[in-house]
């Protein structure tokens, strides 16, 4: 049966992050459609209607976390037409994820992990990160428009970035002890500036 005309999307995102939840706590090893029907608290029948196995619901996951960082990042950078200030809420953006969200980034890992063995989840992070090169790759395109920035590829920078900010982000995740957001944003800070800055030229 068909969910009613309103519910679904509702339901479907219910369902979704149920699964972050389980991701974050049993790994996609440990991660089973009763798992998820039951943290979601619906059936397994409806938890099928919307998803055919747990590699769909983790690609389903995926997205969802990546819709949260591009929110939260274009809520930060609103405001601002700076191309440098809008790279570094981007940048904050994700770090603090990795803080306050910490089951973004193991949704990130735990996907990782599984593209490693299957070729169209591969594909899917390959589209991904060509989205995110593209997007950071427009603010520096528009910084060295403005002169803030030195003349560089842009997306060969961009992919410089999302390594920094992978990196950072993980040793947030790991051990969130070893430094706290506001030292991690100002290590990107630095980094950028030799990287991007005039200067550097």
């Amino acid at each position: 049966m068909s969910p009613k005309v309103g519910v679904a999307p509702l339901r479907r995102e219910q369902i979704v992050r149920a699964t972050i939840r389980c991701l974050a706590r049993d790994g996609y090893a440990g991660l089973t459609m009763k798992k998820v029907a039951r943290t979601a608290g619906v059936s397994q029948g409806i938890l099928h209607y919307y998803f055919a196995d747990k590699r769909a619901i983790l690609v389903a996951a995926l997205a969802a976390v990546t819709a949260d960082l591009d929110r939260v990042a274009t809520a930060q950078a609103r405001g601002s037409r700076e191309p440098r200030t809008r790279l570094r809420a981007l940048i904050t953006a994700c770090l603090r994820l990795a803080v306050e969200e910490r089951e973004f980034w193991i949704v990130f890992v735990e996907f990782w992990g599984e593209m490693m063995h299957d070729r169209r989840l591969r594909e899917l992070n390959a589209a991904l990160y060509e989205r995110m090169r593209r997007q950071i790759g427009t603010l520096i395109a528009q910084g060295i428009r403005a002169g803030t920035f030195r003349r560089v590829d842009r997306l060969q920078a961009a992919a410089v970035i999302l390594a920094l900010v992978d990196g950072v982000s993980l040793q947030l995740t790991f051990d969130p002890k070893a430094f706290g957001i506001a030292t991690a944003v100002q290590f990107c800070e630095d980094a950028l500036t030799r990287f991007l800055g005039k200067e550097a030229s």
